[in-house]
């Protein structure tokens, strides 16, 4: 039988595998860095960062000066009784200045606040780069699995299918029994519902991972191995603590949290604002024998100081509201610490518990091979019957199907606990470092502008469509089985 092995993860490799391959083979490589760039579900986490990058000019905006103009033109189109010195229209122009000096320190802790959020922000976009790429991982690996286990159940009915041949030639002759006909009928029905759910399953996967990659999985090659790997569950749990993209996300919200008190606070305090305004009158020379416009102006220029003194409870609920937040953020990073420390110790657990079934399926596979072998030479000459054969070569393909299980939730749980590390970066993929999209540098790019009419470009579609790819099928090569 043909089935995929592949390399034990026990020994792990820092550089990836760089080999010649067929034409329009693909590497998990390439599916990670198809996916970095053409996901919907990671381009639109980048957008919704680069809103949450706004928030800061938004609280910063808050602190610079306010200025405008305004214009009212009046036309006095009747009047009772007429007086003839009276103007018929006017136009009044107001220019104001408003600039904050002091506001009780809201803007200030508004902007720190914004700035944690933002980082908290940048850590949930790499949480979900981490989600995507195991998503992909495991689609990949599932796509893998499922051809072989195709594989598998085809020569599992072609093989039932020649015994079935071979016991109906033996009843002819009077050799074997009808119950022995029917047992190999038997089975091999069963075999083939079994090959037309592996056949299904791998339609699954093969949609799955163009849900993903955006693309139709052609030729997967054998992944790499895994680089930083832990030794023990206690060092990936430490690794995790410093790393862990959730758990760095919660302490920031945590921190943005203890802002928002401090700018609930700031409501009962006074503030100070210094103003400049300019009035400029005329009449448009429309009174009644005027051949000039009667025109007048004024500048005034001030300091504002305002000083709460009750404002019906507002302050106080909004800092007891915040309080409240904050309490809830600081439960929050605890049960993501929680969470973040059960998950890694539960993929280290399936990680070396999925490379111990694969060395012990190895086992079996061979085992069970040979034991066919002896038990088909021992019919032969008697001493076993068809249903030994059956039951030997079930259990062939049962040890086989078990072996590219096993590698596949090895492979997958190894990718996982490096995720729930921290330890996946795109530049590992074959994305070179100046294609990485780093969500800081966006920020850096918006934190300073402060003109009114600063747009960006309009929104245009990144993700590429998959409603005219094909329509997967079970046909699976010989090249994706051996």
């Amino acid at each position: 039988m043909l089935i995929r092995r592949t390399k034990p993860l026990a020994m792990l490799a820092a550089l990836l595998s760089t080999s010649t391959l067929p034409a329009q083979a693909e590497t998990l490589q390439e599916a990670l860095a198809a996916a970095y760039r053409d996901n919907p579900t990671l381009t639109a986490a980048r957008a919704g960062q680069r809103a949450t990058d706004e928030n800061f000019n938004i609280q910063k905006a808050n602190g610079l000066p306010d200025v405008g103009v305004s214009s009212t033109y009046n036309e006095f189109a009747h009047e009772r009784p007429l007086n003839p010195l009276a103007p018929s229209r006017s136009l009044t122009t107001l220019l104001s200045v408003s600039v904050p000096v002091y506001s009780g320190g809201r803007v200030r802790n508004a902007l720190a606040g914004a700035r944690e959020r933002i980082e908290a922000g940048q850590y949930d976009l790499r949480a979900t780069e981490l989600s995507i790429f195991s998503q992909v991982v495991a689609a990949y690996m599932d796509v893998i699995r499922a051809e072989s286990v195709v594989g598998l159940s085809r020569n599992n009915v072609q093989v039932l299918e020649v015994n079935l041949r071979a016991t109906n030639n033996r009843f002819q002759v009077g050799d074997l029994t009808r119950t022995d006909v029917a047992q190999s009928e038997s089975r091999l029905s069963l075999a083939r519902a079994d090959m037309q759910t592996a056949e299904a399953s791998l339609i699954e996967a093969r949609e799955r991972y163009i849900q993903l990659v955006g693309h139709e999985p052609v030729d997967l090659q054998t992944p790499p191995q895994l680089p930083g790997l832990p030794a023990t569950p206690d060092e990936a749990v430490d690794v995790a603590m410093a790393q862990n993209p959730d758990l760095l996300a919660a302490r920031n919200i945590r921190e943005a949290a203890a802002y928002d008190v401090r700018v609930a606070k700031g409501q009962r305090l006074p503030t100070v604002s210094a103003f400049a305004s300019g009035q400029h009158y005329t009449d448009l020379a429309s009174r009644g024998g005027a051949n000039e416009a009667q025109d007048s102006g004024q500048v005034i220029v001030g300091a504002r100081l305002s000083l709460p003194l009750y404002q019906g409870g507002r302050p106080g609920a909004q800092v007891r509201q915040s309080q409240a937040y904050q309490q809830q953020a600081i439960e929050t990073e605890t049960a993501v610490e929680r969470s973040v420390i059960a998950q890694t110790r539960s993929l280290y657990s399936s990680w070396q518990a999925s490379n111990e079934v694969i060395a012990s399926n190895r086992v079996a596979v061979d085992a069970s091979g040979l034991s066919l072998r002896g038990v088909r030479a021992e019919n032969s000459v008697g001493t076993r019957t068809i249903l030994d054969i059956l039951n030997a070569e079930q259990e062939s393909f049962i040890a086989s199907v078990q072996l590219v299980t096993a590698e596949r939730n090895a492979y997958v749980a190894a990718f996982s606990l490096l995720a729930a590390m921290g330890r996946i970066n795109p530049t590992d993929f074959g994305i070179a470092p100046e294609q990485v999209i780093n969500p800081a540098d966006n920020f850096q790019r918006v934190k300073g502008k402060w003109f009114d009419w600063d747009d960006d470009a309009k929104p245009a579609p990144i993700s590429s469509r998959t409603v005219d790819s094909a329509a997967q099928n079970a046909t699976v090569n010989a090249s994706d089985t051996n």
